[in-house]
């Protein structure tokens, strides 16, 4: 990649990053457990939303004060492609699940009251009523379905990006990062998966992994870059997205797969009709169009489901 198209790209992040904090809820909004870069050249355009038609049987499954409000208030964590981002005039929102929350709202008959939030602040938002719904590539945890119903349409997961020189070839253990500085996004699954395990490399008799967080995806792209961590732990989709827009980066590996679901407060009446309009989408081929939209066609799932168990 030319020198000026990867200086235009890490300008763009920064942007980004500063539009999401005065933008969010008074909180650093963070990538949703994502990991960005920039838009290379042109945001995909393909309108794979306005064809969706009302889906009567799951509209039907709503709560009766719904129907009648039409509206519904949905918090997005907005960050990187390409689940969700600014795109370059810093004010629109693109991203899957822009499409996906849109799909699904016009499935229902229903009107999106969108607000954008931090990735740490919307999921107990959420149990508080603050927000009806919440996007920001939410994984599906065995801990986070304690507190939060959810709603699948895709499973993403967790891997690892470095920098060309590195010596890493694939993580397939935590103890292959003892001695190494690992940057990751600020309350997300995989600052808590290394925190968890961050004992087995004195276990081991190694010295222990330092783990850096940041509040916004340009300082975890730019810790790499700039040699402050070694390698970086986020979202499968977004390191294969990012690393195709910033020089010197190379995809590592997958490391664990996740459900990812549209997030409601615990005992939700709201999920039954959620589902009912993913299956709607998935029927119809929106859904794959959606994917194919957004370059993440292998992290199709076959169903909606309501809360699955973690995946182990």
């Amino acid at each position: 990649m030319p020198r000026t198209r990867h200086t235009a790209a890490f300008a763009l992040i920064t942007v980004a990053a500063l539009t999401l904090t005065a933008c969010g809820s008074g909180d650093p909004a963070t990538a949703p457990a994502g990991a960005g870069s920039a838009v290379r050249g042109k945001t995909p355009k393909t309108d794979v939303v306005s064809s969706v038609k009302k889906n009567e049987a799951a509209a039907k499954l709503l709560p009766a004060a719904v129907r009648t409000s039409g509206t519904l208030t949905l918090a997005s964590s907005v960050g990187a492609p390409p689940g969700a981002f600014y795109e370059e005039d810093g004010k629109t929102l693109a991203g899957a699940d822009i499409d996906f929350a849109d799909a699904v709202a016009r499935a229902l008959g229903l009107r999106l009251k969108r607000e954008v939030a931090s990735f740490e602040a919307i999921l107990p938002a959420l149990g508080s009523g603050k927000y009806d719904v919440g996007t920001g590539n939410f994984g599906v945890t065995d801990e986070r379905r304690r507190t939060i119903d959810f709603v699948t349409y895709i499973n993403d997961g967790q891997g690892f990006a470095v920098r060309d020189d590195s010596d890493l070839k694939k993580v397939t253990d935590l103890t292959q990062l003892c001695g190494l500085t690992v940057g990751t996004a600020a309350g997300t699954t995989f600052e808590a998966t290394l925190e968890e395990n961050r004992h087995r490399c004195g276990d081991a008799g190694e010295k222990p992994y330092e783990i850096r967080t940041y509040a916004d995806q340009a300082a975890v792209w730019s810790s790499l870059q700039q040699g402050r961590s070694d390698v970086l732990m986020s979202t499968i989709n977004g390191l294969r997205y990012a690393v195709t827009q910033l020089d010197g980066l190379r995809f590592l590996n997958e490391y664990k797969r996740l459900d990812v679901g549209f997030a409601f407060k615990k005992g939700t009446p709201l999920a039954p009709a959620f589902q009912a309009a993913v299956n709607g989408l998935v029927a119809d081929g929106t859904y794959d169009r959606i994917l194919r939209k957004w370059g993440t066609t292998k992290s199709a799932i076959a169903a909606s489901r309501i809360s699955p168990p973690e995946i182990r």
